[in-house]
């Protein structure tokens, strides 16, 4: 028997805010976090705009030393989690810590780390690293300094997919749940490529867009001229219980995970397959794994990236498992607004799914302007929209062909 999995508590850590409420309100007021980089000096680079996590300084949340200690993307992870517990009144002590495990993804890990560590072993030599720089550099770095921090005990690694890795680690962690191998688990993704290595190489694929002169009108998922990914950086981690042990403790569930779905698409290590099958087949067995028809979604957070590829295939994708009913679904990219944030953005849109339930709003795709006649869907355009929500499915798809899916539940006591 499938233990059944329900969101208890949300952290993050945005461009739009430093914590869930911020980013929240400034999702649904449909507001950017795009702007001129500030992190470095991009004068010389043909990309100057990007989405930064703004007025961030981490020894507000952690010692000074640990800062030193940590990467960025740790640092983002370290508070979404602080606060993800916080919000779900989760007390861990000796009784529950071995049944409390994380899950933190990254897609590159500490970049920063290695882009400066690498600059003082050519200008400097060996000796002068620092006995620090690989807990800095690991992806997994961010899950074993939580759970040294927090002091849990339970399952406990990262998940590396890409652009899908938050919804896979999400997606993970329901798995442990539903089998019973542990009671809690932290879940989500962190990263900070908004690096000059992650702007030069990401725009050297050919991926991110150049409207330097108006960073705010850019990206436009789905728009007829969009023209490519705007690199964010960030973290966002979802508690998940399982409903016994939440319902035990008194917690009030925000929302229930019912369904997962992970494929890959065997054709391209960028570009998505042409007709979004990889995609589609990851809906067919989320939408198969939570029991539900097509028909009983509501709203879809789509990966929406702004390539001309990814959100013609994702139309294609949608199309070719809702048949008419793709129609009538809302579909909207928090991209537009968030910029891509790469193996932190799916759980940064899980969580969008979670307050859109929760709410009963749908947030916006901004910068929509000229429609596509090959994205013809509702992208619900520009503005936030009141709707009656019961089911809500978010799309995650990364360079590597992974495509994963996760759907919610609304939650009715």
């Amino acid at each position: 028997m499938k233990h059944r999995v329900v969101v208890t508590g949300l952290g993050a850590v945005t461009p739009l805010g430093l914590d869930v409420p911020t980013t929240w309100e400034a999702m649904i007021a449909g507001r950017s976090g795009v702007d001129r980089i500030t992190l470095f000096d991009a004068s010389d680079f043909a990309v100057q705009i990007a989405a930064e996590v703004k007025n961030f300084d981490p020894s507000q949340y952690l010692s000074r030393r640990e800062v030193r200690r940590r990467d960025r993307f740790e640092h983002f992870a370290a508070v979404a989690a602080q606060e993800a517990v916080a919000h779900a009144g989760l007390e861990i002590n000796d009784h529950n810590a071995d049944q409390v495990g994380i899950i933190i993804g990254s897609a590159i890990g500490g970049l920063w780390t290695y882009e400066a560590q690498s600059h003082t072993l050519w200008t400097r030599g060996p000796r002068h690293l620092s006995p620090f720089a690989i807990p800095m550099i690991m992806v997994n770095g961010a899950s074993g300094q939580l759970a040294i921090d927090l002091g849990v005990r339970g399952p406990n690694f990262a998940v590396v997919s890409a652009c899908a890795t938050g919804s896979d680690a999400i997606g993970q962690a329901f798995r442990i749940l539903q089998r019973g191998d542990a009671q809690v688990m932290l879940a989500g993704g962190a990263e900070a490529t908004v690096a000059p290595i992650g702007i030069g190489a990401f725009d050297r694929l050919g991926a991110l867009s150049r409207r330097n002169d108006d960073p705010q009108s850019t990206p436009q998922p789905f728009d007829k001229e969009r023209d490519g990914i705007v690199m964010g950086e960030g973290a966002a981690v979802l508690v998940l219980e399982t409903l016994e042990h939440a319902l035990e403790r008194g917690a009030t569930p925000l929302a229930e995970l019912v369904g997962y779905g992970a494929t890959a698409d065997a054709y391209h290590i960028i570009a998505p397959a042409e007709r979004g099958e990889g995609g589609a087949q990851a809906m067919r067995l989320a939408l198969q794994d939570a029991g539900l028809h097509p028909e009983e979604v509501d709203y879809i957070n789509a990966h929406g990236t702004a390539t001309p590829l990814n959100d013609k295939a994702e139309t294609e994708a949608i199309k070719t498992v809702f048949g008419e009913h793709a129609y009538r679904l809302a579909v909207s990219s928090t991209k537009s607004m968030t910029g891509h944030m790469m193996g932190a953005t799916a759980a940064v849109e899980a969580m969008a799914c979670v307050l859109a339930l929760r709410d009963g709003v749908i947030p916006p795709t901004i910068n929509y302007r000229t429609p596509d006649p090959e994205c013809d869907l509702d992208y619900v355009p520009n503005q936030a929209r009141r709707a009656d929500l019961r089911v809500a499915m978010s799309n995650a798809f990364g360079f590597g062909g992974h495509n994963s899916v996760l759907i919610f539940k609304r939650w009715e006591a």
